[in-house]
């Protein structure tokens, strides 16, 4: 018996990314596992980028589980609306949520003040980044909230403390990234009564397949980008934060972290999990302890 078998997710944003790595990790449990996206093999999405969403069911099968890859604009709520109707009518129930939908990163202006920062662009990433999540939310939690011991994953960027003791990047991208933070907060709070949990997860410097890009570097030489950045050694995969989530979903004890943001670096050590490598990155506390902090670069330290 796998710890998730039986159980059904759906994560909301797996076409690449974080997304991609946590449907992996639940499908390696034993779940059952809806991956939605705008990218398929015959569509693609403003980020005209080859993954696809039917890449990362066969992925999730690969692994054990069982991927099932659905085209859904989170932003169009008749779509998501259809979806869960979907999981409902196959699979009767639904365990796990986890809203990942991001897709800001052709949106992003680095420390530009908002008078500066393109306001359509801005909008637009708060709407990808937050309204994908409310919209799911309001649609699936119904179906979620029938079974006790559900599980709602936020997916975002940086701890709570980090968040909110730190700029980040412009107005625009800070709003999306605290307000899923607090987001999970608020659900925690609705879904108590129904004896199921809401967590905001962030990975640690994850090596995406655009971050892999971005570094002229694969998977399998991603170590020659510390050449270049010797901070990216506390990278991790995206399989890391898969691992986290994983672990949330198969610990019967998991309402203790009903409404707290926490690290895949920290689960790990909490769970005892490990990156593909063996490694146990924790870049957030890396960079809350040595990096903010002025103190001598360490980063080997904290693998």
């Amino acid at each position: 018996m796998k710890p998730l078998d039986g159980k059904v997710a759906l994560v909301a944003g797996a076409t690449r990314g974080a997304g991609r790595g946590i449907a992996i990790e639940l499908g390696a449990a034993g779940a059952t596992v809806y991956v939605t996206g705008r990218t398929t093999r015959t569509q693609r999405s403003e980020y005209n980028r080859p993954e696809t969403i039917e890449e990362t069911a066969e992925l999730v099968n690969q692994a054990g589980g069982r991927g099932i890859a659905v085209q859904v604009d989170h932003l169009d709520p008749k779509q998501v609306q259809a979806l869960v109707a979907r999981i409902e009518k196959e699979q009767g129930r639904l365990d796990i949520l986890v809203n990942d939908v991001w897709g800001g990163e052709n949106m992003i202006q680095w420390n530009v003040p908002v008078w500066e920062h393109s306001l359509d662009g801005g909008l637009r990433m708060l709407r990808l980044a937050i309204d994908t999540h409310i919209i799911t939310s309001h649609f699936a939690l119904p179906l979620l909230i029938r079974n006790e011991n559900g599980l709602v994953v936020e997916i975002t960027d940086g701890t709570a403390a980090y968040n909110e003791n730190n700029y980040r990047l412009s107005l625009f991208y800070d709003l999306a990234k605290t307000s899923v933070i607090r987001m999970a907060k608020s659900l925690a709070h609705e879904l108590l009564p129904h004896k199921c949990t809401a967590v905001a997860v962030t990975p640690g410097w994850m090596r995406s397949e655009i971050m892999l890009d971005i570094y002229g570097v694969t998977e399998e030489n991603w170590h020659d980008a510390t050449k270049k950045e010797p901070h990216f050694i506390i990278s991790e995969t995206p399989r890391y934060v898969g691992r986290a989530v994983a672990a949330l979903a198969g610990d019967p004890q998991a309402a203790r972290w009903n409404g707290q943001s926490v690290s895949s670096g920290k689960l790990a050590q909490v769970y005892g999990f490990y990156d593909l490598d063996g490694s146990q990155p924790d870049a957030w506390r890396y960079i809350e302890e040595v990096q903010d902090a002025g103190k001598p670069a360490n980063p080997a330290g904290y693998r």
